[in-house]
């Protein structure tokens, strides 16, 4: 068991807006577990214009941040180092500050999602669709990058999306054809669908679901079950959500700054759980 006398080690998520984050609940829950008493995490509002005081106004004390919009990227100059899988996608939300002073930059939500995806038994796929175009969707590309063998098809709003996606897979040696989002209830006939998209954006995909469908991953968590995870699930269909994904990655974040592993998933999910209840 790690005591106060250890020495007090902090943490936190930075970004904005950060009010809705449940990275708190999730990193203080496993805190709890681990018994490491003199860990603390907490959550900072900043943009890209703060972020590099932010770092520089950093102790000793500090073992890492996780980071969410708009700083995934914003962070990357500041870095000492990237990992190839951050690297992969241009994007960081994982920053582990080592005892000489340098600065880290991973990304959880690649791996957080293949974990997310195993835990529900989807070790492979032929194919996949995923709907939207934004970040969360080539992070979704390269976790498909490591499960998917065949083709993976996006539905998009318009051109320069479609255009986007099919550079991220060339990036990431995944076989992407694009399509228009009107056509997207054709998505939903996939071995597994990847919905990346905001919330209300698929609402009305709920009324297309097909007779037998197979794995949905919503990474939306708030609202849950969206109209079309919750038409999924009374369909007979596998349903993965974004408190899966979220829990996942922190899972891997909390291993990261801690060094102790396997970090407690079980009471990180209990402790999300019931914080989206109370909401």
């Amino acid at each position: 068991m790690e005591s106060e006398a250890a020495g007090a080690r902090r943490a936190a998520v930075l970004g904005k807006p950060i009010a809705h984050s449940l990275s708190p609940v999730l990193h203080r829950a496993a805190y709890t577990e681990l018994g490491l008493t003199g860990w603390s995490y907490d959550s900072f509002e900043v943009d890209e214009g703060a972020l590099p005081g932010f770092l520089e106004a950093l102790g000793p004390e500090w073992a890492g941040l996780s980071l969410t919009m708009p700083l995934k990227r914003a962070v990357i100059p500041l870095l000492d180092e990237i990992s190839d899988t951050a690297a992969s996608v241009d994007a960081v939300n994982t920053l582990v500050l080592t005892e000489d002073g340098r600065r880290l930059g991973d990304n959880t939500d690649i791996p957080g999602m293949v974990a997310a995806l195993r835990e529900h038994g989807i070790e492979q796929v032929d194919s996949a669709a995923i709907l939207g175009a934004g970040a969360t969707a080539s992070s979704a590309l390269a976790a498909l990058a490591r499960i998917c063998t065949g083709e993976v098809v996006a539905y998009v709003r318009s051109e320069a999306r479609a255009a986007e996606m099919r550079q991220w897979g060339e990036r990431l040696d995944v076989e992407v054809r694009t399509a228009d989002w009107a056509d997207a209830a054709r998505a939903l006939h996939a071995p597994l669908v990847i919905a990346t998209t905001p919330a209300g954006t698929t609402d009305a995909l709920a009324a297309a679901v097909p007779e037998r469908p197979a794995t949905l991953f919503d990474v939306l968590y708030e609202p849950w079950p969206t109209e079309l995870a919750a038409r999924w699930s009374m369909s007979g269909g596998a349903v993965v959500g974004g408190l899966d994904l979220l829990v996942h990655q922190a899972v891997l974040q909390v291993e990261r700054m801690t060094g102790r592993a396997p970090a407690p998933l079980e009471a990180m999910r209990r402790a999300g759980e019931q914080a989206l209840a109370a909401r």
